[in-house]
């Protein structure tokens, strides 16, 4: 039998547009369809508990598809978030922001959270994996060019590890690299071999 064979009898969704997603689900080997709401509220209450936000965001993100979940579908919803210095760094508005975001992690260890959430007519997992992330102290004119050339204004905390400033800025990694590039394929895949 192979592998993730259980999944078969579903209709899986990915409720996310982001390309980095698309391509670790697929990985996976799993045939899904990206289906993606806009406008999602992805505010949370003032008192949660800062690591987690990530699995906050990402049940709420279930609840907006809530009508989507019908028969034999499955819908899997994700938030990445960067807490640096007990602040959580969603995704920069702007160049400017993506900077200050990037000075504000040179030279400090930051942890990378995603959560998860795995939803069905009869079933709901949810859980979030952090990565813990250091970076090397980086150069203005590093960060400057890393923002021209990549535009990371669509990435939590302003970087893709993947890239080029991950290559020359990420000295030290400790727990799933996937999870920083937005899904803990392996913790997702054992979630997954449950259904």
């Amino acid at each position: 039998m192979k592998p993730l064979g259980n999944l078969d009898k579903y209709e899986i969704l990915l409720a996310s547009n982001s390309p980095r997603r698309k391509q670790l689900l697929a990985d996976l080997g799993i045939k899904f369809t990206p289906c993606a709401i806009d406008g999602i509220d992805e505010s949370y209450p003032a008192d949660t508990p800062i690591m987690d936000v990530a699995l906050t965001i990402s049940k709420k993100k279930a609840g907006a598809y809530a009508s989507l979940i019908t028969g034999n579908r499955l819908v899997i919803t994700a938030d990445t978030v960067v807490i640096c210095d007990d602040k959580v760094m969603g995704k920069p508005h702007s160049d400017a922001e993506a900077i200050e975001m990037l000075h504000t992690l040179s030279g400090k260890t930051h942890h990378v959270v995603t959560g998860v959430t795995i939803t069905t007519t009869d079933r709901q997992a949810a859980f979030s994996a952090v990565t813990e992330v250091e970076f090397a102290l980086l150069t203005d004119e590093e960060i400057r060019y890393y923002v021209d050339t990549f535009h990371p204004t669509d990435k939590a905390g302003a970087y893709g590890i993947q890239e080029w400033i991950g290559c020359i800025g990420v000295s030290r990694i400790s727990g799933s690299f996937y999870n920083v590039m937005g899904l803990p394929v392996q913790r997702l895949y054992t979630e997954l071999k449950k259904f």
